[in-house]
């Protein structure tokens, strides 16, 4: 399995897709709502990924429920995590009931259209960051360790491995690093206690078998942003912590990465500084041209991190709709609504 993961233009494989998913440097593919047409459509689309791919892959999707729903049609309407848990701290433990099945529920309907993961949790502070906002859990970290690991309990007994995001946190700062490069100027100790708190516990709780890092800058810790640093990824992440899973680079075409340089810097910086896997969207030629650029060859290891993270469906779509917590599930967002 290779280290790149790219993305497809339309509801169905193109030529050159088909060709690109032949490269051995290919090892993943993640699903935008343009590829989206039905149910139906994306176990037909999986197949078809599956069928023409070289070696295995993994295909995964960005599925948090709210405004960040690749899929829409035929599928249920997940809220945002933050609309869900305003008042978390009021009844935490109803919050932890309610989180589960809303993990169980997306990730049930996920795996059941054939996908692997979705890169979920986010498990941002909800602080000034307008992108994060309520895509957060909450404001408080032991708010969201409880909730966040409850989501994670449900997506697990799904059949789904959960991928933390974005590390070690992007809620305190205000731009988006989709278009722009935010710096965080907060100290070490702020950064520690706060933000990356979340993600510590959740990897001493063997939570988390996935990881994105943030497109942004911690000048306190290193100048390079954190999914392109050793100091963060090799250094606080794996040895620090200690988490032992997969880690994937936030999108390589975001302006937030452009700061490293070309497609092909900015791939080989991330993997040289720990990711396992690096993810080119939006931008064909730029997925091109990490593929050509990366050396060719068979990775053992990275083959069997990522086969952590296949699917383990619990439910098919044909027999979803008369699973009982799939129908249980739909009352409580009748509720929630």
């Amino acid at each position: 399995m290779g280290p790149l993961m790219l993305d497809l233009t339309g509801c169905e494989l193109s030529a050159e897709e088909k060709e690109l998913l032949q490269h051995p440097n290919t090892g993943g593919v993640i699903i935008f709502t343009r590829n989206y047409d039905s149910p139906k459509q994306m176990l037909e689309l999986v197949g078809q990924i599956r069928r023409y791919a070289r070696d295995e892959v993994i295909i995964a999707v960005d599925h948090e429920g709210g405004r960040v729903q690749r899929f829409r049609e035929g599928v249920s309407a997940i809220p945002s995590m933050g609309s869900l848990f305003p008042k978390a701290d009021e009844n935490l433990e109803r919050s932890r009931v309610v989180a589960k099945e809303m993990g169980w529920l997306m990730a049930t309907e996920v795996l059941a259209v054939g996908i692997d993961i979705s890169f979920a949790p986010v498990l941002d502070i909800w602080g000034i960051s307008e992108v994060i906002g309520d895509r957060s859990f909450h404001q408080d970290p032991k708010v969201i360790v409880a909730v966040a690991g409850a989501f994670i309990d449900g997506m697990f007994e799904a059949g789904m491995q959960a991928t933390g995001k974005h590390f070690p946190g992007h809620g305190n700062v205000l731009e988006d690093s989709h278009i722009a490069i935010p710096v965080d100027k907060r100290s070490r100790e702020e950064i520690y206690n706060l933000d990356l708190a979340v993600f510590e516990q959740l990897i001493n709780a063997n939570k988390l078998a996935g990881m994105m890092p943030a497109h942004v800058i911690y000048p306190a810790i290193d100048e390079s942003p954190a999914g392109f640093s050793s100091k963060w990824i090799n250094g606080i992440l794996n040895q620090e912590l200690g988490f032992k899973g997969v880690v994937f680079s936030d999108d390589l075409a975001m302006h937030g990465a452009t700061v490293i340089g070309s497609y092909e810097q900015r791939a080989e910086q991330a993997l040289a500084a720990g990711c396992d896997m690096v993810l080119v969207c939006n931008d064909r030629s730029g997925a091109v041209q990490v593929l050509d650029s990366l050396p060719i060859g068979e990775n053992v290891e990275l083959t069997r991190k990522l086969m952590t993270l296949r699917a383990k469906c619990t439910v098919s779509w044909e027999n979803m709709h008369s699973h009982s917590r799939w129908n249980d599930a739909q009352k409580l967002l009748d509720q929630l609504r």
